[in-house]
């Protein structure tokens, strides 16, 4: 099953390690960090131009990304388990 986290962006379900929320996830240093970390490696996929809600982790054989989303955690985790 594929989860859409924005209009052209498409990941396997069975790939997500995880969907959170940008507001409390930035809120601690580890957050922050991970986030910072994560642009440094290049690992940060930007699927929107608009205000990020969530950001969504994956992992594949082609290995770990980040993608950014203006869509909240919430819906994203709604959509996931459809």
């Amino acid at each position: 099953m594929y989860l859409r986290i924005e209009e052209n962006t498409v990941v396997n379900t069975k790939n997500i390690i995880g969907i959170f929320d940008m507001d409390n996830t930035t809120v601690s240093r580890l957050g922050r960090n991970f986030l910072s970390e994560s642009e440094k490696n290049g690992l940060i996929k930007n699927s929107t131009e608009d205000l990020p809600k969530s950001f969504v982790i994956t992992n594949d054989r082609k290995g770990t990304k980040v993608f950014i989303s203006s869509v909240s955690s919430k819906i994203l985790a709604k959509r996931r388990l459809r």
